[in-house]
């Protein structure tokens, strides 16, 4: 499998699917972006050192779509009115991560952005929060694009190193997607620790 994934690694095609497939999972949490991106990593670090520029194009296709993909959760929460706005507020989970959303990006910190990259539909939340609650743009989209090249660097190092480390095989896509649930796991703990807004002020 490997192998035939590595046969596209210089095809647009592959490319297209990576964007496609990071684009809709902040509306779909359960595609596996993550585990597309380090496998095609790992695929393109078993062939010679040409394929170099590959990795960087796929880390900055990667980021793009990740953003690209954020603004567009935005953008439709922000114009989703009343009807999104209640579907937010019967979700405990959305309303305290839109409540600590405002209060790190109103002080001018988006680390939340950024750790919400990571943790299992974290973006989701995170990008139809900033949206429905009516963030401003420019105190989202920084973050957003620092969060996305951050996941889109440390998923495709898992996938190069990994493949170095442990050989291009499905050992080393399993050790690095492991490696990246772990980042997962860690994000989501850093957020539930996070004092609530009303602890913080």
């Amino acid at each position: 499998m490997l192998e035939q994934v590595g046969s596209l690694i210089g095809s647009p095609w592959i490319y297209a699917v990576v964007a496609l497939s990071i684009l809709l999972d902040v509306f779909l949490p359960v595609l596996p972006s993550g585990v597309l991106v380090i496998t095609v990593a790992t695929a393109a670090a078993a062939g010679t050192a040409t394929d170099v520029p590959d990795i960087l194009a796929l880390t900055l296709c990667a980021a793009t779509a990740s953003v690209l993909g954020d603004l567009v959760a935005y953008r439709l929460a922000w114009r989703g009115g009343a009807r999104l706005d209640r579907a937010i507020s019967r979700s405990r989970r959305l309303t305290a991560a839109q409540e600590r959303l405002g209060t790190a990006l109103a002080r001018g910190g988006g680390a939340l952005v950024v750790l919400a990259r990571f943790a299992p539909a974290g973006r989701s939340v995170v990008s139809l929060g900033a949206g429905a609650a009516h963030r401003r743009a420019r105190d989202f989209l920084p973050w957003s694009a620092l969060a996305g090249l951050t996941w889109a660097a440390y998923s495709v190092a898992l996938g190069w190193f990994g493949a170095h480390w442990l050989g291009a095989s499905w050992l080393a896509t399993a050790v690095s997607v492991g490696a990246l649930f772990g980042a997962g796991a860690g994000a989501a703990y850093v957020m539930k620790r996070a004092p609530q807004p009303s602890e913080a002020s």
